[in-house]
């Protein structure tokens, strides 16, 4: 069953080779936007890589930068073809190319599809990798001398300015760490000792804040200690009144950025995918109607392009048996690969046998 037949008289495929090849430039364009974006979303990802916990959210800059570079190639090999068409002469030489073209094209544009479904679902990934990195990095935010981690406080205060967040979940997440070195303490003061004598692990807490969650909009002046102690502060209550540093954790802060960044280039992505599926689909139409002409002497005759020769599924049992076959072939291989070694194996020991009977 022939999947949407159309009739191209020779004016008509002309005008199809033309647009394809200008539909074909556009699509470049649009995988070369790809591949930036990936890789626009590759560097932001990056630069908080130490309060990230794991690799899984580069699947999506990954994919994206594959996917443009790729893409340009089938574009530029496309537009190749629409001038050849124009010349039927030379159209029959991409012949044997056709299917494994088609082939890789479709497949690419699928990961293309796959990439926008990722940008999309990826918040979970997201979270579980900042509410891990993040803690460790509020953790490791006073080992300023310890190699590896020299910069992570400067990541940190950074990033709780730039984002206006404090902490991972909130500001009290800092009340649990202990985030002053002990390099800036004095082991001689009463009330540092007592400190570190309450608590259990020997570490220095209190209930305060590193300057970074300060709120420069606040018109108090930065209140960063003892922020659950209302007698010290005069005028103050921490539960009613607003506090004049950053509210909002940066975990939330983070995953709002990279999800609106996310959502934005999938929305992107989309419309390049449409602009190249109709590329796919208008050169089918241009192999297929062109397909007709060969061997015929009246280039200029009518012909009949089409998507699918065959029905839906009969194409796809078409593309799938070759690989089928080989998979099979190389699981047949590996097995009499496997019986020949077992085979070889037990020889010794047959032999082995047969010397203890003859004993």
């Amino acid at each position: 069953m022939v999947l949407l037949k159309i009739k191209f008289p020779f004016e008509k495929r002309v005008r199809l080779a033309q647009g394809l090849w200008l539909l074909s430039w556009l699509a470049t364009i649009g995988a070369s936007f790809t591949f930036t974006l990936g890789c626009f979303l590759k560097t932001e990802l990056g630069r908080r890589s130490e309060v990230m916990d794991n690799t899984e959210i580069h699947a999506v800059p990954n994919t994206l930068m594959m996917v443009g570079l790729v893409c340009m190639g089938i574009n530029f090999f496309t537009g190749r073809i629409c001038l050849d068409a124009l010349e039927p002469g030379r159209f029959p030489r991409w012949k044997s190319f056709m299917k494994p073209f088609f082939g890789i094209s479709i497949f690419i544009t699928f990961l293309m599809l796959v990439s926008v479904v990722m940008s999309y679902a990826m918040k979970g990934n997201l979270e579980r990798s900042l509410k891990v990195g993040l803690k460790n990095g509020i953790r490791f935010y006073k080992d300023t001398d310890t190699p590896g981690r020299c910069f992570q406080k400067q990541t940190i205060d950074r990033m709780q300015m730039e984002f206006r967040c404090c902490g991972n979940t909130d500001f009290k997440d800092w009340f649990e760490v202990q985030w002053i070195s002990n390099r800036y303490l004095d082991f001689g003061s009463k009330e540092v000792k007592d400190r570190i004598k309450s608590n259990v692990d020997g570490r220095y807490l209190v209930d305060g804040v590193p300057f970074s969650c300060c709120n420069p909009s606040s018109p108090r002046p930065c209140i960063q200690y003892q922020l659950t102690n209302n007698s010290v502060h005069y005028n103050y209550d921490y539960q009613t009144e607003e506090l004049n540093i950053y509210i909002r954790g940066c975990r939330e802060a983070l995953v709002y950025y990279y999800m609106g960044l996310m959502n934005s280039i999938g929305a992107g992505v989309l419309s390049i995918f449409l602009v190249q599926t109709s590329v796919l689909a208008s050169l089918r139409y241009l192999q297929t109607s062109m397909d007709a002409v060969d061997g015929q002497e009246n280039h200029e005759m009518e012909t009949e392009g089409y998507l699918l020769e065959k029905g839906v599924k009969e194409t796809i049992k078409e593309y799938m048996d070759p690989v089928l076959k080989v998979l099979m072939i190389n699981q047949v291989d590996a097995a009499a690969t496997g019986e020949k070694k077992a085979e070889e194996g037990e020889k010794p020991g047959t032999s082995a046998g047969g010397a203890e009977k003859q004993k």
